[in-house]
């Protein structure tokens, strides 16, 4: 019987660093210094540099990240938030904590990303701009529509020149949802560059949970923007609006990116470009031995994208099936996301056109994640496509 092919492997991914991780938390007990000081400011400028941008923001997750992102960038209650319905719930409770309502835009049937068309389709048919304010009203409610969420799902860009073509015709502040996009590019026609994700909205928020490209060991995330402004309300908001120590400028939240997790993090960035390399290289195998398989589709990856694999996602009509199929082999996997978010319960009340959103309710059905991550093998790999074309032939000969 094979051994366990994990979905992901947190453990020997940190064997090689072990005594450097270890001499973090005894230098935090030698120094007491556990919340803030050197380690986080330290962290934000390496990571700033990574990304390219002026600031970066430490804070305790990427909820609170992109939370706060929208809240510096001056989104208020009852304004309208557009993003996409397959992302993780993070992306809308930031939306709707911060006091705003979200509205879905459906995605691209290749990448899975914002679809730039259908967003333009939205905000034409369903929007008007005022001409004496020059804001954007969703006429069904005569709320304003202030910002746009797109995501970059799995590691890959979402097409961000037409969506921030379309965000300037329309007076749209741009928030880049990196959580699962931590080094990937973007090539800007417009520019005539490539670009990292983080760099190409007005903020952008990242997470750094444990499993993500570069993860933790434990809760944290930051926000990098090039706007001083909303770098200063950033800092503020993390620390209960505290300008200086007991002068509360505004009223904030208590999500400090914790001293420990920073050097953790700052130790964990110079390995990420090879990890990112690696995560490339183990896509393009994928991509490599699965192209004889009948009935399962490879992810799609534009020319002016250069993704980082935070996912490697196939689809498959029957994907339950599949899955299950692996899981008895011991090959585990991931559904993201198995429900879109406009059919959840928490969004139970949301308005959706009927068939607005009918890729994403589509290949929610279809889409499954296989093991990927540094240090999978070439072995377990072909482990992997052999099952899976197991599978395809078992119910080919039905």
């Amino acid at each position: 019987m094979n051994d366990q092919i994990p979905f992901i492997d947190l453990v020997s991914l940190h064997h090689g660093m072990e005594e450097d991780l270890v001499a973090v938390f005894r230098d935090a007990l030698n120094t007491g210094q556990f919340i803030g000081g050197p380690s986080v400011e330290k962290f934000e400028e390496d990571f700033a540099a990574f990304c390219g941008t002026k600031y970066c923001i430490g804070v305790n997750s990427g909820t609170d990240a992109l939370r706060f992102a929208l809240i510096a960038a001056g989104i208020n209650k009852g304004d309208i938030v557009l993003t996409v319905p397959n992302t993780f719930i993070a992306t809308t409770e930031a939306i709707s904590q911060t006091g705003a309502d979200p509205e879905f835009i459906d995605i691209d049937e290749r990448s899975y990303n914002m679809d730039p068309e259908k967003l333009r389709e939205f905000l034409e048919k369903h929007c008007t701009v005022n001409l004496g304010s020059g804001r954007t009203v969703l006429q069904r409610t005569r709320k304003p529509v202030t910002a746009v969420i797109p995501v970059h799902l799995y590691g890959q860009t979402a097409d961000m020149d037409r969506i921030r073509d379309l965000a300037k015709q329309y007076n749209l502040a741009v928030i880049e949802d990196a959580c699962q996009a931590h080094g990937a590019l973007y090539f800007s026609k417009s520019e005539n560059c490539w670009k990292k994700a983080g760099t190409m909205g007005i903020a952008a928020a990242f997470s750094f949970y444990p499993g993500k490209n570069l993860g933790a060991c434990g809760e944290a995330g930051a926000v990098t923007t090039n706007d001083e402004g909303i770098a200063r309300t950033i800092r503020k908001l993390r620390d209960h609006g505290q300008s200086t120590k007991y002068y509360h400028d505004i009223e904030g939240y208590n999500g400090r990116l914790d001293a420990i997790q920073a050097a953790v993090l700052r130790i964990k960035l110079k390995w990420l470009a090879a990890w990112n390399d690696e995560r490339r290289r183990i896509a393009q195998r994928y991509n490599e031995l699965l192209a004889s398989v009948d009935n399962v589709v490879l992810p799609y990856e534009p020319e002016w994208s250069r993704a980082v694999y935070h996912l490697y996602v196939i689809r498959a009509q029957k994907r339950d099936a599949l899955q299950s199929f692996l899981s008895k082999r011991m090959i585990s996997t991931g559904l993201h996301y198995p429900i879109p978010l406009h059919k959840q319960k928490a969004y139970a009340t949301a308005r959706t056109s009927n068939g607005s959103l009918a890729v994403s309710e589509r290949t929610a059905q279809e889409i499954l994640s296989l093991p990927i991550f540094p240090g999978l093998t070439d072995d377990q790999q072909k482990q992997v496509v052999e099952r899976i074309r197991e599978f395809v032939n078992s119910q080919n000969e039905k």
